[in-house]
Parts: C-alpha cells; sequence; structure tokens
C-alpha cells in the first residue's frame, strides 16, 4: 500500500542540515556560472529561516575561497515605511548578516527600498522587476512560508499573477513580526514585495520551514489544494521547487503524523502506540473499547495481524500509559535537581506543578536562570520603578544627587528612545532587576527559598536586542561551572523545537554542550516545553497530575511576573495570558489522558525523559522518493 499525498518533493532534515544542502547548492551554481563567465542571481529571504546558509556561505567563501562577486541577488521584499538604517529594516538586516562578510558587490545587491515617497513607489516596483529581467532571471529563490501561507510578503488573496508590489500586511503577520518591533503597534502596516509571478519565474526554488508553529500551514501548502488564500500552494505549478522541513515543521504531514494511512509501516512499540491513541481519538472511544472493526475500518488492519486481535494491543497501550503517570509519591525524593530555566519564568510556566511537588519531597533544588529577558519588559514598567524610587526618596529623605541625576538621565533616554532601540545600560540592569526580583517571587510562591536561585545571565543574550549572539564557549563554560557544583542526578531544560535560533532553543543547546564535557556522572535530563505547547501523550515519559489546588499554586506563582501579566512584551500570535494557556493546556491534557480511559485527574504536565546522557532526538523520515535540490520535480 502506498498513497501520495505530498504534491511537492519534501526533505525533511535538522536545521542544520537544511542550511548545508542548500548553501552547497548555491555554491555550486557559483562556480558553475563563474565557468562559463555569467552571474549566478539568487532570491534571498530574511528572518531566522536563511541565517544557516548565509553563515555557512560565509564559512565557505573566508575558508574554502568561494568567490562571490559574480552573485547577483533580489530580496523578496521590505518593510513600506521603513528606513534602510533601522535596526528592523531589511537592507541592514543582509548587511549585517551576509553582505558585509562576503565580496558581493554592493551595486549586485538589491532590496525594495521602504524608504521612497509613496507616489515613488509603484514605478521602483517595475525598475525591481525591469532588473530582476536584465539580470537574466533569478537562478535559485530561497523562500520561508508565514503562518498565513504568505511566501514573499503575499498574503491571503494574493494572485498567481502579481508581481512585486506594496501590499497592505494580514493581521497574523504582523502580530508575528510584534516581537521584533517591541509591539504590533509598532510593525507597519503596509510591505513592497516580488509577486509570485515573480517567485514562480525563478528556475529553482526552496522553500524552508522550521518549527512547529509552522506545521499546520506547511501541512496545508504541501498537501492541500492550490489555493490564493495560502500562497505557498502556488509552488505546487512549479517545475522544479523543494520543500525542507525540520522534523518539527514535518509534524503534520500524513506520512510523519499517521503514516499508516499512506503507506507500510514499519511498526515498534511506539508507533503501534502513536496508533492506538490516534484510533482512540478518530473513534470517539477509549483505548480498552476499540474492537477490531476500528482497526479495520482506518487502515491499521496490519496491527491486528501483528497482535492476533485488537485487545491485547488495547491492554498493552493501555498499560504503559498507566505506567506514565506519577504522582508525587512516584517522583524524585531527596534528590540533587536542577532547573534549567531559559528565561526568568518559563520554570513556573512549564513546570510549576512538578516543581511544587519536588520541593515537598525535599529535593535539593536550584532553578538556573539562564538569560535576564530584560528585552521583554516594557518601558512603562522602568518608569513604574522610578517613581517609586523618587517616592522612597521623599518620603525616607534620602537625597542623593547621582540617583536623581541617574533617574533623570534614564527618564530623559526613555522619551527619547525608538521602538526596538537598544536600551542604555542603566534601563537594561533594571530591567534584568525587575526579572530577578520577580523570578524569586514566582519561586517563593512554590514554598522555595529565594537561595534557590540562580541567575547566569549568559552572554549570548546581552545584545539588548532580539536578534541573539550564537551560543559560544562562554556561555558552555557558566553552565558547566555550575553543572560542576551542583553536581545533578536529574536536570530539567526546556526541550523546545521551534525557532532554531530562538532563545530556549538555543539555551537547549548551551545545556547540551555543558552535559557532553561534564565528567561526572550523567544526570537523568527531564524536558519540559514552553508556554504554547505540551508534549503529545504518546510522546511523553511522564504525566504529572495536579490537583485544582496544585493549579492554582502554578498560577499563582505565575502571577508573580508582573512584567509579563496582561500583555506580554512577546505574546505571538495568542492574546491570552500565560497563565490561560497554562490552564488549558494543562487541563485539556488531564481530559485527553480522561478520553483514552485513564483515570480522570484535574489538570497534567508532560515530561520527556532522557536517562543515557542523549540528546532529545527527533525522527528523520525517509525521503528516498523525493526530488534533491537541482534535480527537479515533476509538476504536480
Amino acid at each position: 500500500m502506498s498513497r501520495q499525498v505530498e504534491k511537492v518533493p519534501v526533505v525533511i532534515a535538522e536545521h542544520e542540515d537544511i542550511a548545508l544542502r542548500i548553501a552547497r547548492r548555491m555554491a555550486e551554481i557559483v562556480r558553475e556560472k563563474a565557468e562559463k563567465g555569467k552571474n549566478a542571481v539568487f532570491g534571498l529571504a530574511t528572518g531566522s529561516t536563511p541565517i544557516g546558509i548565509y553563515r555557512e556561505l560565509i564559512r565557505m567563501h573566508r575558508e574554502e575561497g568561494l568567490d562571490l562577486s559574480n552573485v547577483v541577488t533580489f530580496n523578496l521584499d521590505e518593510y513600506y515605511p521603513m528606513d534602510p538604517d533601522s535596526i528592523h529594516s531589511y537592507h541592514r538586516f543582509m548587511r549585517e548578516n551576509f553582505f558585509e562578510h562576503t565580496n558581493i558587490s554592493p551595486e549586485n545587491a538589491h532590496i525594495p527600498r521602504g524608504d521612497l515617497p509613496r507616489e515613488q513607489v509603484e514605478e521602483h516596483a517595475r525598475e525591481y522587476e525591469e532588473t530582476i529581467r536584465r539580470a537574466g532571471g533569478i537562478d535559485l529563490q530561497i523562500l520561508g512560508i508565514g503562518q498565513t501561507g504568505h511566501i514573499g510578503f503575499n498574503e491571503p488573496g494574493s494572485s498567481r499573477r502579481s508581481r512585486t508590489r506594496l501590499v497592505a500586511l494580514d493581521t497574523i503577520t504582523r502580530r508575528t513580526a510584534a516581537s521584533h518591533f517591541f509591539g504590533e503597534h509598532n510593525v507597519p502596516a503596509e510591505s513592497l514585495t516580488m509577486g509570485v509571478a515573480t517567485i514562480m519565474d525563478a528556475r529553482e526554488v526552496v522553500l524552508i520551514a522550521t518549527g512547529e508553529h509552522k506545521a499546520l500551514v506547511s501541512q496545508r501548502a504541501v498537501e492541500g489544494e492550490v489555493d490564493p488564500s495560502v500562497a505557498a500552494t502556488y509552488l505546487q505549478e512549479h517545475d522544479n521547487v523543494t520543500f525542507f522541513l525540520d522534523p518539527a515543521a514535518a509534524a503534520e504531514l500524513t506520512r510523519v503524523k499517521t503514516p499508516w494511512v499512506v503507506s507500510e509501516v514499519e511498526w515498534d512499540e511506539q508507533k503501534e502506540t502513536e496508533a492506538v491513541i490516534w484510533l482512540s481519538k478518530v473513534t470517539g472511544k477509549s483505548v480498552l473499547r476499540l474492537e477490531d472493526t476500528d482497526y479495520r475500518e482506518n487502515h491499521l488492519s496490519a496491527l491486528l495481524m501483528r497482535h492476533g486481535s485488537g485487545a491485547p494491543l488495547n491492554g498493552q497501550v493501555f498499560n504503559d500509559l498507566i505506567a506514565k503517570i506519577r504522582g508525587r509519591s512516584k517522583l524524585p525524593r531527596e534528590r540533587r535537581v536542577i532547573v534549567f530555566s531559559p528565561h526568568p519564568d518559563d520554570d513556573v510556566i512549564s513546570m510549576g506543578g512538578i516543581l511544587y511537588k519536588l520541593q515537598h519531597n525535599d529535593n535539593d533544588i536550584l532553578v538556573a536562570y539562564q538569560t535576564s529577558g530584560n528585552i521583554a519588559v516594557f518601558d512603562h514598567e522602568v518608569r513604574r520603578y522610578l517613581d517609586f524610587l523618587k517616592r522612597f526618596g521623599r518620603e525616607f529623605d534620602i537625597r542623593s544627587e547621582s540617583v536623581r541625576g541617574m533617574i533623570d538621565r534614564i527618564e530623559e533616554c526613555l522619551d527619547q528612545k525608538d521602538p526596538g532601540e537598544v536600551d542604555i545600560t542603566e534601563v537594561l540592569t533594571i530591567k534584568r532587576a525587575i526579572r530577578e526580583a520577580e523570578a524569586v517571587s514566582g519561586i517563593q510562591a512554590l514554598g522555595m527559598e529565594g537561595s534557590e536561585a540562580r541567575f547566569l545571565n549568559l552572554p549570548f543574550y546581552q545584545t539588548g536586542k532580539v536578534k541573539k549572539d550564537p551560543i559560544g564557549p562562554k556561555d558552555v563554560e557558566i553552565t558547566l561551572e555550575l553543572l560542576n557544583e551542583h553536581r545533578p542526578e536529574i536536570v530539567f531544560v526546556a526541550g523546545d523545537l521551534s525557532d532554531p535560533h530562538g532563545t530556549h532553543r538555543m539555551c537547549l543547546e548551551a545545556v547540551e554542550h555543558a552535559l557532553e564535557q561534564y565528567e561526572g556522572e550523567s544526570p537523568e535530563v527531564w524536558y519540559y516545553r514552553g508556554a504554547w505547547q505540551e508534549w503529545k501523550v504518546s510522546d511523553a515519559d511522564v504525566l504529572v497530575p495536579l490537583s485544582e489546588e496544585e493549579l492554582s499554586t502554578k498560577i499563582h506563582a505565575i502571577f508573580k511576573h508582573q512584567s509579563q501579566k496582561d500583555r506580554a512584551p512577546f505574546p505571538g500570535i495568542d492574546d491570552r495570558e500565560f497563565w490561560q494557556r497554562v490552564e488549558e493546556r494543562n487541563r485539556g491534557t488531564a481530559d485527553f489522558v480522561d478520553h483514552l480511559g485513564l483515570p480522570e485527574y484535574y489538570a497534567m504536565e508532560a515530561y520527556v525523559v532522557r536517562r543515557d546522557g542523549r540528546q532529545i532526538e527527533h525522527e528523520i523520515v525517509p525521503t528516498s522518493t523525493l526530488a534533491a535540490p537541482g534535480t527537479g520535480g515533476q509538476r504536480k
């Protein structure tokens, strides 16, 4: 049995491998063109998705002598209006992340201009198209995909015939960009973008998607019908396109999520569990009530052949799921524990329930806050604390000229600051102190002591900007020093599968590198999830039930993070407060476990555990029949 549902060639690989493969393909084009005395013309994208490609090309240029002097580039888009020197400008992004580190000639690097008067924009767009034509067309176009399914900034409703033009940005697109602009209200409402037809004219197209927040839209683009409301589906009509998805972005593809629907499966215990849980959800029956006809009618006859009937498998899966549930009596007791929290609130948001239980089990706990989280504090919070300092000084007759002068200078800087501009050192320090005080208050709400908090303030985060530095030796050294000091038997870490250049993923990288160098006995590593997702029940190794009172205590601890309450600086596209997301997530997990026929609990947290020192892994689904870049793909 084999049924093809993917309408474009898809390669599933880790982000680093994707970047390497595409960079090598681009280098191949550069050399082929150079031998013929021609230019290599590339369409480029911005954001976190292509950064790995640019870094590899820079490395190849510096270390392997890759000559990029014959490269001509055209960027997909630019915000409008936008000063080219703004920290939000794609002109600046490309300079800092690529052009300045290579020998690409500045006159060969083309980016739509966001600083033109509105009456000149239409003519500029026509000239942009003409410049692409004169360059001989684009040899390879790099694309990302937005959560609306946009490619470039071709939002829902874009025509297949559209060319470079000024467009209005979708609300979801602006919300997604809000974190980079320190608030949705600062995100431009328009953008200049290449059109769909311009993109489709490229001789070769690669689309990259990373992170589970791109999973649903990637599945729609790959398996859905061509639809103007999802511009990426137009790529199904391109003769030479390849989608590159990391395992998280590929999670909703049929061959990943429910492979038994499209082909024969090499069954193992994990896949059997996933299939039975899926069947329970599809049929609306608890695990122990599934019948043989349910298996036959839902592509799972192979499991009946393996087990003779559904009943033994139902019982096996049910028992395995029951074994995952661990109340306080089955959780670690009197162990040395380090909880690594990327930001100063991830500990209570993601694992406040188990932290509360571990505290009452007399474990020796240290919560290590890896970054200050200071860029995620609104300026009005700083002003509130400055006002408090002034009132405090008046009430207690503390008249320090140096303090008064500092307060005046900080208030003046805040008054003159542009949205997203890097704060002065004093403001960053105040914001760090605000978050540290909230973190201590948060763990105290769980019954812990302030002395159980450790603030690592890892250097990679200390840019003052949304964009961080790569993880470096000092970040790993600081983390390793803590491991050597506390000698943990258990380590908790955020197992984030989203943006490979996001803070959570980078903090995970720092811990994994430190554990590789750690010379003590390898600790158990428990992975928790962030504020947006939870582990699937089939993937989780441990399910921790929470009573109504325990969930209430966890939420109370989240409330202590006042700078993140009501309206967090980086909320994503979810308008709910963190405590609301947590309540729905934890109660939703418990409700699903109840649906499977397991004991009913009020709420639940889920964890993946590694006991052998191995890093968390993804399954890479074989893609032997799919096209690689440059080989061409059959039109679907």
